[in-house]
C-alpha cells in the first residue's frame, strides 16, 4: 500500500509538472503576440539610428526618411490593436493564474519536451520563421460560425475539466468592469488607448504574468500576419487560386454527387487559418481542419468565430521589411480582412477546427475508415517520420476514399544542429510516392504547380515553389 501511496504522489507530482509547462508555454505564446508592439517600436528605432549615423550629405539625400519612419510608427498600433483584440477573445483552455513557480531544472528534467503546447517547442535552425512564412512548428455544429468551438488535445485539458467539456474552450467570453489600460506601454499602444474608458482585458492578460521572449517568437507573429494576408485578403486570391483553386476543383471532379442528406467527409490537417477547410466546407463537404500550431489556432477562432463583417479590420502587413520594395508606399499599404464574412460564407453543417497534433488525434481508433477524403497542403513537409503521416492518411480514410496533396518537400526538421534527438526523415518525391502506393493509394493524376507562399505581391523577391499536386485513391479491399 505504502508503495502504490508513493507511485500516486510521483504521478500527481508530474501531472501538476506537466500542468505547470504547459501554462509558461502558453504564455510565452500569448506574451509573444504581446510583445509585438515592443519589437516592432524597436525595429523602427534601429532604422532611425542607422539613418542618424549617416553623414549629412547622405542624410539630405534621404530626407524623407524620417517621415517614412513616422508612417511606420503609425501603422505599429493599428496591428497591435487587432492582435490585442482578437487576445481579448481568446479563452484559454488552462487557469493561465495559476502558480508556475517551480524550479526550472525540475521541469526540464521531468517533462519531455512533448507535452508543449501547439506551437511551442525548442527550435532549431531549420525552425525559425522564413521569409516564405511558414510558422514552424476549434469545432462548429452548424453553418453559423458565431459558435465555433476549438477543440484540444488531452494534454492541454484542464484538471478542473467535466467529462463533458474537458478540452474544448467556448471562444465568447464576456468583460465587465471598466478599469482602462493596463499600466503598461506595449499592451497600452496594443489597445489602442485614447484615454477613453475601455473594458478590461481578461486577467491572465494581466502585464505581471507577461513573459519576456526571444525575437524568434516575434517573427512567429509577423509570419502569422503574413498568414492572414494569404488566407483572408483579397490581396491573397492569387496565392489562393495557385494552391486552393486546383485542390478544390479536383474535390469536384472526384465527388460530382454530393449529397446534402449525406455530405462526404473530408479533412485538411495542417489547417493554417482555416480558409482552405471553409472552401471546401461550401462545396458540401462535412470539413475538419486540424491545426498544431497555437499561433494559428488563435487567430483562425478569432476571424472564424468574431468578424462581423467582410473587411472588419486593417492591417499593415508589409511594414516589417524594408528590403525589395519598390516604394515606400507598397511597403506602408494597408490591407482588409477579411475579404469574405466567415459566418454567412454557406458554410454545410459540421464545419470544425480541431487543435492538436495530427499524429496524436488521428491515431485514434476511432478515426479508422472516417473520412472520405483527406486534403494537404503545404503540410507533409511537417513531419517528423513523413511516413507516418502517409500510413495514418491511408488508416483514416475509407476504402476508396482520395488523398489530394499539393506542396514542396521543405522538411521542418532538417538540419537541427545541435538537437541530435531530433527525428527527420527527409524523403525525395520519388520515395514518397512509393510510400503512398505501398500504403494501399493509387494515382487518379500527378503534376507540378508553380506557387509562392504568404509573398508580397509587390516584392521584388517572389520565392517559387514547384510544388507536387497529386490525387490518389485507396484501394478497395477485395472481398
Amino acid at each position: 500500500m505504502g508503495t502504490e501511496s508513493i507511485e500516486d504522489d510521483e504521478q500527481l507530482r508530474r501531472m501538476k509538472l506537466e500542468v505547470a509547462l504547459e501554462v509558461k508555454s502558453l504564455r510565452r505564446i500569448i506574451s509573444a503576440y504581446l510583445n509585438y508592439p515592443e519589437a516592432a517600436e524597436e525595429a523602427v528605432k534601429r532604422n532611425e539610428r542607422s539613418f542618424e549615423r549617416l553623414p549629412p550629405a547622405h542624410k539630405a539625400l534621404l530626407c524623407h526618411l524620417p517621415s517614412k519612419f513616422q508612417k511606420l510608427r503609425w501603422c505599429i498600433p493599428k496591428n497591435s490593436f487587432f492582435i490585442f483584440e482578437m487576445l481579448k477573445m481568446f479563452e484559454p483552455p488552462l487557469d493561465m493564474s495559476q502558480d508556475i513557480d517551480i524550479c526550472e531544472h525540475e521541469l526540464q528534467s521531468d517533462v519531455s519536451d512533448s507535452h508543449l503546447l501547439p506551437g511551442q517547442r525548442n527550435l532549431g535552425p531549420s525552425e525559425l520563421p522564413s521569409e516564405d512564412g511558414r510558422v514552424p512548428l476549434l469545432k462548429t455544429d452548424g453553418p453559423n460560425l458565431g459558435d465555433v468551438i476549438c477543440r484540444f488535445p488531452k494534454e492541454m485539458r484542464n484538471e478542473q475539466s467535466t467529462e463533458t467539456n474537458a478540452g474544448s474552450c467556448g471562444i465568447g467570453l464576456e468583460y465587465k468592469g471598466d478599469e482602462g489600460c493596463p499600466n503598461n506601454e506595449a499592451t497600452c499602444s496594443a489597445l489602442g488607448c485614447t484615454g477613453n474608458v475601455m473594458s478590461s482585458p481578461p486577467d491572465w492578460l494581466d502585464p505581471s504574468l507577461q513573459l519576456h521572449v526571444p525575437l524568434v517568437d516575434v517573427d512567429k507573429v509577423r509570419c502569422i500576419i503574413r498568414n492572414i494576408v494569404r488566407d483572408w485578403a483579397s490581396e491573397g486570391q492569387k496565392e489562393r487560386d495557385q494552391c486552393y483553386k486546383p485542390i478544390l476543383e479536383e474535390l469536384q471532379n472526384l465527388f460530382p454527387h454530393r449529397s446534402k442528406e449525406s455530405p462526404p467527409t473530408c479533412l485538411v490537417p495542417g489547417a493554417g487559418l482555416g480558409r482552405l477547410a471553409l472552401e471546401i466546407s461550401c462545396l458540401g463537404f462535412i470539413c475538419q481542419g486540424n491545426e498544431f500550431s497555437y499561433y494559428m489556432m488563435i487567430c483562425s477562432s478569432f476571424i472564424l468565430n468574431h468578424a462581423q463583417t467582410a473587411e472588419e479590420w486593417t492591417i499593415y502587413p508589409w511594414i516589417h521589411s524594408n528590403c525589395n520594395s519598390l516604394s515606400d508606399n507598397d511597403q506602408l499599404r494597408p490591407v482588409a480582412i477579411p475579404d469574405i464574412h466567415p459566418a454567412t460564407a454557406g458554410t454545410t453543417e459540421g464545419f470544425s477546427m480541431c487543435g492538436g497534433d495530427f499524429v496524436e488525434v488521428y491515431s485514434d481508433p476511432n478515426q479508422v475508415g472516417a473520412w472520405d477524403a483527406v486534403v494537404t497542403c503545404f503540410f507533409l513537409d511537417t513531419a517528423h517520420n513523413i511516413v507516418q503521416y502517409i500510413d495514418i492518411i491511408s488508416r483514416i480514410l475509407k476504402d476508396g476514399g482520395v488523398w489530394i496533396n499539393l506542396g514542396p518537400l521543405l522538411y521542418h526538421f532538417a538540419d537541427m544542429y545541435g538537437q541530435e534527438d531530433e527525428m527527420s526523415v527527409e524523403l525525395s518525391l520519388e520515395d514518397v510516392k512509393k510510400v503512398a502506393l505501398h500504403y494501399g493509394f493509387e494515382f487518379e493524376q500527378s503534376s507540378t504547380i508553380e506557387t509562392t507562399y504568404t509573398t508580397n505581391p509587390r516584392s521584388m523577391m517572389q520565392n517559387q515553389y514547384h510544388a507536387a499536386f497529386w490525387s490518389m485513391r485507396k484501394r478497395m479491399k477485395n472481398v
